[in-house]
């Protein structure tokens, strides 16, 4: 058994969200990587790519996403399965949101402009 306490959270400011992890490889936690979004309203994320599918929980608020040249809002309790690959923006609504995210340890991130240039996920190492 692993236990990963609150005062080994590792938190990673990005200027559209902070990311909490809460689970990682490099806490013993491999291959599952877990961490937290925290998006105030106003902020958007940039279109980006992951090579890797990702499970997305909101946990409080509203998030308008656009994945997969689809678009739709999300609200607490609704989770979104995004496959790899697909382009995705996540806007929050007026109250910002949270969410709890999964994904396979060793997925990387790229821009929809030079999707081979692929860098890791910090919050998910």
């Amino acid at each position: 058994m692993r236990i990963v306490r609150s005062t080994e959270t590792r938190r990673t400011a990005t200027p559209a969200a902070v990311m909490t992890t809460l689970a990682s490889p490099t806490q013993g936690a491999a291959p599952f990587p877990v961490w937290r979004v925290e998006a105030a309203a106003g902020t958007a994320g940039p279109l980006h790519l992951i090579d890797a599918d990702q499970v997305w929980t909101l946990t409080a608020g509203t998030v308008h996403i656009e994945a997969g040249g689809e678009s739709t809002d999300l609200a607490a309790g609704d989770t979104l399965i995004v496959p790899a690959g697909e382009e995705r923006r996540f806007t929050p609504g007026p109250e910002g949101f949270t969410a709890v995210v999964a994904g396979p340890a060793g997925m990387r991130a790229s821009m929809p402009a030079s999707p081979d240039e692929k860098v890791d996920i910090a919050w998910a190492a």
